[in-house]
């Protein structure tokens, strides 16, 4: 068990902190749990998502924008619109990368109107090149960070908006950050360049509004709401509102809101994978991400001691209770009650903002407990098929599946009867036949009659030499023990009899005598090295001189007056008489038993 339990918590190590083997799992996982939690909560009413989506792109059409991409024009009237609100920030998620060959007015008043406001901020993206401008050249520009030791040579390949003038490139990134699983679960919060931060959109706009910002590269996302679920509004609604001369709208929609301007209709394919969906638009990453700084809510992973302290505690838990024998199936039902109460712990943690993972932990604990439970059950099985062999000696094969069934047999006083049978004649036979028929007779004999013992429900307790010695009321209770045995020794007679006739008229002498008596006996598996189950006691003892008693008085049967008291009327008995019995004061009054015509 011990170098179970070693391998088991060194692998679970392994795992934990090398491997990773079961992170997909874990991170599905606890993604339902997060998901179940984020259901629960609103959205933040102050993040608002005007969207295009499919009605704007139809309806957009219809207004003279053609198809998507539109005349950069239209955006000039939504941020004209929407600015006069008063909003915190205007976020755009949509790339202004290439100037419009075809219609540079239209660029020119996107220029415009985006010049009139300082709170509008742009996407760029962040390339894996090392080639692209000097960073110390383009800080101001790209408002990059300069930390300790940063280095002016140092290089950033970026896409910045180029549409609008370097003065205006007021933002930061919004790379897709994805876990090895390919689901987006962080956030970028900067990217570290040579000593240059390169701060992402959402890390630009928390930063320039006075939100907190955390001293890491990325976040773990807290979600609110299901997917789609930020408040939103169509892009064409408000752009037909914007172009009334008398509005429906209110004119305070967007006061002191951070207005997030993104296309998300389906066929623009701006979809990623996330705990709450595998199309959540990613305008809505970006939304949660800003929502996250604003209020400084995001989530974050428990230590990984404490999954490790978990799984340490749970397997010595399981060693400690297999050491002890604890019943297998009560140590199930313990680990089964532990997993539901971890599990549960880990959903209402992902309530408050923390993630902790205990796949491994409890992979680990029923690894073990199945190694265990599997080592234990096939220890109990050669055990139990050891007493089967060792014990259906004595007893009959059913009578040792209830023996185990109830735990197997313990040490104890019982009420029994003992039944002593002896051969007579024995000296005859053996001086007639070879040594081999002798022990073969004998032999063919002692099956014929233990058979008759088990059929009247009785024990073998051994073989004496040409003796048997039976018991009945033990090791299983028998509350008619006496008239059991009695029944047994009347068919021994019978089985005498047809014994003696395979044997011949010439041993017509080979004969049997049996006695019995019922009293207390200790009766368990006693002796010093090869134990064996038998009885002790004043009982036995008596049992075997009434057995030597049947050749004085010429019974083939004898029982005691105890016996024939405890058979009642379900046979006959013949008195005869008195015995004095060696190790006994008072004599004995034996009895004859006879079936009742």
């Amino acid at each position: 068990m011990k170098p179970l339990a070693l391998a088991v918590l060194v692998v679970g190590a392994l795992e934990l902190f090398g491997f990773g083997f079961l992170k997909p799992l874990e991170n599905r996982l606890l993604d339902a749990f997060v998901r179940h939690q984020s259901a629960a909560l609103a959205p933040d009413p102050d993040i608002v998502l005007v969207n295009i989506d499919e009605k704007s792109l139809a309806t957009m059409q219809k207004l003279g924008a053609g198809r998507f991409p539109w005349p950069r024009e239209v955006y000039a009237t939504l941020i004209d619109g929407i600015a006069a609100q008063k909003p915190r920030a205007i976020v755009f998620d949509i790339m202004f990368s290439e100037p419009d060959q075809y219609r540079p007015q239209s660029d020119q008043a996107f220029i415009e109107a985006a010049s009139r406001y300082d709170n509008i901020y742009y996407p760029m993206v962040r390339l894996d090149s090392k080639e692209g401008p000097k960073a110390s050249e383009v800080a101001p520009l790209l408002g990059l960070v300069r930390g300790p030791g940063a280095d002016p040579e140092a290089r950033i390949a970026v896409i910045p908006p180029l549409v609008l003038p370097a003065k205006l490139w007021r933002g930061g990134t919004i790379n897709f950050l994805r876990d090895d699983d390919g689901v987006g679960r962080r956030y970028h919060l900067r990217h570290r360049e040579s000593g240059w931060d390169l701060l992402s959109l959402p890390a630009r706009v928390a930063m320039d509004l006075g939100y907190p910002l955390p001293d890491a590269d990325s976040m773990v996302l807290a979600w609110r709401g299901a997917s789609d679920g930020l408040p939103r509004v169509s892009f064409s609604d408000l752009y037909e509102d914007f172009d009334r001369s008398n509005r429906t709208r209110p004119a305070d929609e967007f006061r002191a809101k951070i207005v997030l301007i993104s296309a998300d209709a389906a066929g623009l394919g701006d979809r990623r994978v996330t705990p709450l969906s595998l199309t959540q638009p990613g305008a809505e990453i970006l939304g949660t991400a800003l929502e996250n700084l604003k209020n400084d809510r995001h989530m974050r992973y428990a230590p990984v001691w404490w999954p490790a302290g978990i799984g340490l505690v749970l397997l010595s838990l399981l060693y400690f209770a297999f050491q002890r024998k604890v019943d297998v199936r009560a140590i199930g039902a313990a680990l089964a009650a532990a997993t539901i109460l971890l599990l549960g712990t880990s959903w209402l943690l992902a309530g408050r903002l923390v993630l902790l993972p205990l796949l491994t932990p409890l992979a680990a604990a029923w690894t073990l407990y199945a190694w265990a439970g599997m080592a234990e059950y096939l220890r109990e099985r050669r055990q139990r098929e050891a007493a089967v062999a060792e014990f259906s000696r004595f007893v009959n094969p059913h009578v040792v599946k209830q023996l185990l069934e109830q735990g197997g047999i313990k040490t104890e006083r019982r009420e029994v009867t003992l039944l002593f049978s002896d051969i007579r004649g024995f000296t005859t036979l053996s001086e007639t036949r070879s040594p081999e028929e002798v022990v073969d007779l004998i032999n063919q004999y002692f099956s014929m009659q233990v058979e008759v013992v088990f059929r009247n429900g009785g024990t073998l307790d051994k073989y004496i030499g040409d003796c048997i010695m039976a018991i009945w009321g033990a090791p299983l209770d028998d509350r008619e023990h006496a008239r059991n045995a009695v029944a047994c020794a009347l068919d021994m007679a019978d089985t005498l009899q047809d014994f003696k006739k395979q044997l011949g008229a010439e041993h017509l002498q080979f004969d049997v005598g049996i006695g019995l008596h019922s009293g207390p006996a200790v009766l368990g598996f006693i002796g010093s090295r090869k134990r064996e189950y038998t009885a002790i006691g004043d009982t036995v003892n008596l049992a075997s001189r009434i057995e030597g008693l049947t050749k004085d008085a010429r019974r083939r049967i004898l029982v005691s007056k105890d016996t024939a008291d405890l058979c009642g009327d379900a046979f006959e008995f013949v008195s005869c008489g008195t015995f004095p019995v060696k190790g006994r004061a008072q004599p004995v009054e034996l009895f004859e038993p006879r079936r009742k015509p």
